[in-house]
């Protein structure tokens, strides 16, 4: 006589007591994550659903994550061509996010930078009104502002630094470009174009981190091969000013002209390179055109925009290495979004590659909308 053939409910209902084994939960909690029903906690559906997983449960599965994923976003508010760039990519990647996850943006002002370790401390209960699963931020690296990442990250947020890294911290990835690779890059071009004499490095900001790798790197490699050169630091940080930078270019060609000591106390001939961190580049074309120097000097800057792809185009900028700001703004949210269960595949834990442009491939349509 043929055995009887179990009742449908039967199989699906030892499923369920396998799942709820090898998940540590009940049965029960089983049914409600995988058909939807009722209240269960995250850390209990995430080992439901990777159980169901492991098993090969012959379903649709559900989503690790139920309800709204919160993901704070902190810019800086700057006017520069790259922030810019850099929001309008943010802009662009949020509008293809499943509606599940809220991406807050905040853009900080000069005077917010102050305040930030405030606004990243969640227990700054006035501003916030959800629950931050992650944060991604652009900040200085100060002790302050590690102190409130640190924290952030022990409260359980998954932590991601975008363009600018943050030392001593144990950040989910850092989002950004390799800062003294890019330095390097600059000063093998500098190296290989750049008549004998001195390069005035002129740093953007060295509060933050990514400006003080780029110099260290440019200097690190100039150093080791290429010893026609002579490196000097610019007695002042620019701060992305074309009035500072303008300073910087006139006090050196000055110092060239004159046979004097450069400003590290050497004796490295006339200016012939130029290694610019940030913005102010109309400073340094008006000083380089007043000395009559715009096309002799190799210069090397930072970041793709109308205005240097302008230099480029008159043969006065050599060099522009571009952070790709789309490439980071991806970057940090795939590793946001696996962190928070909604992508199931971590991307590669590597910088973002940054690009390198000069008179052959820069485009001729604008980088930056009006």
């Amino acid at each position: 006589m043929p055995k009887e053939t179990p009742p449908r409910w039967r199989k699906r209902t030892a499923r369920f007591v396998e799942i709820a084994e090898l998940a540590g939960v009940s049965a029960t909690t089983v049914d409600r994550v995988l058909n939807e029903r009722g209240s269960v906690s995250a850390q209990a559906r995430e080992r439901v659903i990777a159980a169901a997983r492991q098993l090969a449960v012959p379903r649709l599965l559900p989503d690790t994550q139920h309800g709204l994923v919160h993901i704070d976003v902190m810019v800086p508010g700057s006017d520069s061509p790259f922030f810019r760039r850099l929001r309008e990519a943010l802009q662009r990647s949020v509008q293809m996010l499943d509606r599940r996850v809220v991406v807050h943006r905040t853009m900080l002002d000069a005077a917010d930078e102050a305040r930030l370790p405030a606004s990243i401390d969640a227990s700054d209960t006035h501003n916030r009104r959800h629950r931050r699963a992650a944060l991604i931020v652009t900040a200085q690296d100060t002790p302050e502002v590690r102190a409130a990442l640190a924290a952030a990250i022990a409260r359980g947020e998954a932590v991601v630094t975008m363009v600018t890294d943050i030392g001593g911290i144990d950040r989910l990835h850092y989002a950004g470009i390799d800062n003294l690779r890019a330095g390097h890059t600059a000063g093998y071009f500098l190296g290989r174009l750049a008549k004998p004499g001195r390069v005035l490095l002129l740093p953007a900001r060295l509060d933050y981190r990514a400006h003080a790798d780029r110099i260290e790197g440019c200097r690190a490699h100039i150093a080791r091969h290429f010893d026609h050169l002579v490196c000097e630091d610019a007695c002042i940080e620019s701060l992305d000013q074309d009035e500072r930078c303008y300073r910087a270019v006139t006090q050196a060609v000055s110092a060239a002209s004159k046979g004097t000591k450069g400003i590290n106390g050497t004796r490295g001939g006339k200016l012939t390179g130029i290694y610019n961190t940030g913005y102010g580049s109309a400073g340094i074309e008006a000083a380089l055109r007043k000395a009559g120097l715009a096309g002799d000097v190799v210069w090397i800057g930072h970041e793709m925009f109308d205005a240097h792809r302008q230099y480029i185009d008159a043969g006065i900028m050599d060099i522009a290495i571009d952070q790709d700001p789309d490439g980071q703004v991806i970057s940090a949210l795939q590793h946001a979004l696996h962190a928070c269960g909604i992508v199931e595949r971590a991307s590669a834990d590597e910088p973002v590659e940054f690009r390198v442009f000069c008179s052959a491939n820069v485009r001729h349509s604008a980088y930056l909308r009006p």
